[in-house]
């Protein structure tokens, strides 16, 4: 029997689909670069590490691995409900924040139907939609990366699906003020379900903001996105969550796969919810050091944009991606920006104050080898 080249032909929505690209591991730039100590500061990651209960709890869990898991996370629900005040049944255990933008597409979103991305932002909204067949409108954020409100309402049409906020906004940083998003939903249609990205609400210092649960008890059709990534810990475990009303949570849990989080996961989540103490020392961190880098960016002449989270916007200048390689020869992993339209800039991950002072002496080294970027 003779074997004829194989024909099988992808759809053709994937030759228009860019896969996400995530920063480089430590391992690979220690690798490929022979560096003994290289400092990550790419993906937004706690760098305090997980929360010591959430390693407890899955040290409690390794004898049981050979039974799947609760299909239904019964237990962590009830705590997220629990420390929202809602119902179980108004939240959707996810693994990661990201399968929940894929579920709530393939839940909701038709071929034809039309989607609102802000822009410069999280890329797998776009990615979503355009998996479903949907028709991507992008919004660009202000000069100064904040909301347009106007615009965005004049970009809804009747066959608007899906309007995606990120607040605060990666990789700008920038939030949606409480009041304008107040305006905004008081606005809107209420055929358009809004989901609204809050994962990075935890570093927020500003009064005016809303991680957007307000909203959901009220009755908006709103979606919270939230993560066990970032201020908890548990990047490596991929767990996350949605909070809606149930008849949204209803037809997310339609598409669904039953043991889409893993059992190790959903126990180191519910007992990281609980651990109050690591979350503040991790949000305090962040906020000092936050603080130090602003000063240190300003000293060194570098432009930045105001950040709630735990990573900062710094534009270097056209020679970013240059600077991003010599940084990362240095042993300091950052993120390039042109892969939001930002080629101008980086973006910085809020280290430990070692991992920041790390960071800034590579920076100076750099600013001196190229004295023209001062």
């Amino acid at each position: 029997m003779s074997l004829t080249t194989p024909d099988i032909r992808s759809r053709n929505v994937l030759k228009r689909m860019k896969p996400y690209s995530p920063g480089k591991p430590i391992w690979e730039v220690q690798r490929e670069l022979g560096l003994e100590r290289v400092v990550k500061l790419a993906s937004n990651e706690n760098p305090l590490g997980p929360s010591p209960k959430a390693v407890e709890a899955i040290s409690e869990l390794l004898m049981d691995i050979h039974r799947y898991p609760d299909a239904q996370a019964v237990d962590l629900r009830a705590a997220i409900a629990g420390r929202y005040e809602l119902e179980s049944e108004q939240i959707i255990i996810t693994n990661g924040g990201d399968e929940l933008i894929t579920l709530v597409s393939e839940a909701f979103i038709e071929a034809g139907d039309e989607i609102i991305v802000p822009s410069p932002s999280f890329s797998e909204y776009e990615f979503g939609g355009q998996l479903m067949g949907a028709a991507i409108r992008t919004i660009a954020l202000t000069e100064d990366y904040q909301y347009d409100v106007s615009a965005i309402l004049e970009a809804v049409s009747e066959r608007t699906k899906i309007l995606y906020l990120c607040s605060p906004n990666n990789p700008t940083g920038t939030i949606l003020t409480q009041s304008a998003l107040t305006e905004l939903l008081n606005a809107l249609p209420p055929t358009v379900l809004v989901m609204l990205d809050s994962a990075y609400c935890h570093y927020v210092t500003e009064d005016d903001y809303s991680d957007g649960i307000e909203f959901v008890k009220a009755g908006y059709p709103v979606i919270v996105l939230q993560t066990f990534s970032k201020v908890y810990g548990l990047a490596g475990l991929r767990v996350g969550f949605g909070a809606a009303s149930q008849s949204i949570i209803r037809a997310i849990l339609q598409v669904k796969e039953p043991f889409n989080v893993n059992a190790l996961a959903l126990a180191a989540a519910a007992a990281a919810i609980a651990d109050v103490d690591h979350v503040q020392r991790s949000s305090q961190l962040v906020k000092e050091e936050r603080l130090r880098l602003y000063l240190e960016f300003e000293e060194l002449g570098l432009p930045y944009t105001p950040s709630m989270s735990n990573f900062i916007l710094v534009e270097l200048d056209e020679d970013a991606e240059h600077h991003y390689v010599e940084l990362m020869r240095k042993g300091v992993i950052v993120r390039y920006g042109a892969a939001w339209g930002l080629p101008r800039h980086v973006r910085i991950s809020i280290g430990t104050p070692e991992e920041n002072t790390t960071l800034l002496h590579a920076l100076r080294a750099i600013l001196q080898e190229n004295p023209e970027l001062s």
